[in-house]
């Protein structure tokens, strides 16, 4: 239980990787606000946790909204008197070559993927400048370390999160606040469900492209999991020295 004691949110927790988180923090014994634009997956994680033995409290929220944000925070605040852990994991995608990409898709994945991630920290760091420090982890992805055809818009928005990282790592770094962000590589989420449908071969099956896809980009061969993610952000709500890193956590697909 090395969080005992220790209070996290994570942003997009109702699903996938934020389940998977918001799980983790809670077997290391931190108490969890889950957040979620889906108000019933939010409160599902939220049991979830509270039936590992800590108390949790779901919430909904669209991170696009600078008043959803402060209301995240306000709500911590009143609730359990403090913030440690700030953990950014909601995410939207979709594949869209560029000559057929609307002006509202672009905006709607930069807008939830950036946007949300930067409301999200700026509420946050005066709740964790009162607690005296703590940590703050986004998650980004591969896609933000390189491009790949169809997704311009969410590498786009990743590579925006990964610099939005670094800097604010930097601004932060004297005051015991840590900012790092966390890369996924090839999990099955419904992402990446999305994404085996889209890159499937004619007369293929998902199931047949989703291990194609595992064998052509892992070289490992094998998919991580939100498991490993969630093992990776309790390494780093414990890290005091480890910050502005955008780490790869995809089997070795990535090398910078």
């Amino acid at each position: 239980m090395k969080l005992r004691g220790k209070v996290s949110y994570v942003a997009g927790g109702g699903h996938g990787i934020g389940r998977g988180i918001a799980l983790a923090l809670a077997r290391e014994g931190s108490r969890v606000l889950v957040a979620d634009i889906d108000a019933a997956a939010a409160h599902a994680v939220s049991e979830e946790v509270a039936a590992l033995g800590v108390e949790s409290h779901a919430m909904p929220m669209d991170v696009t909204r600078w008043g959803d944000a402060q209301r995240l925070c306000r709500t911590i605040e009143e609730r359990f008197g403090r913030l440690d852990i700030a953990v950014n994991s909601a995410g939207v995608i979709s594949v869209q070559r560029v000559e057929d990409m609307s002006e509202a898709e672009w905006d709607r994945i930069m807008n939830v993927n950036a946007k949300g991630t930067f409301l999200c920290c700026k509420a946050a760091i005066p709740l964790l400048q009162r607690t005296g420090g703590g940590r703050i982890i986004n998650i980004a992805s591969i896609s933000g370390k390189d491009g790949y055809p169809g997704l311009a818009h969410y590498s786009a928005s990743k590579f925006a999160v990964i610099g939005f990282t670094n800097s604010l790592a930097k601004e932060l770094a004297r005051q015991e606040i840590t900012v790092n962000a966390i890369c996924p590589g090839v999990i099955r989420t419904s992402m990446w469900d999305l994404l085996a449908e889209e890159w499937r071969s004619k007369d293929e099956a998902a199931e047949e492209s989703w291990q194609r896809q595992v064998l052509a980009f892992v070289p490992q061969g094998r998919p991580q999991t939100v498991e490993d993610v969630g093992d990776l952000v309790v390494y780093l709500a414990l890290a005091r020295n480890l910050t502005g890193q955008a780490i790869n956590l995809d089997g070795g697909l990535t090398s910078h």
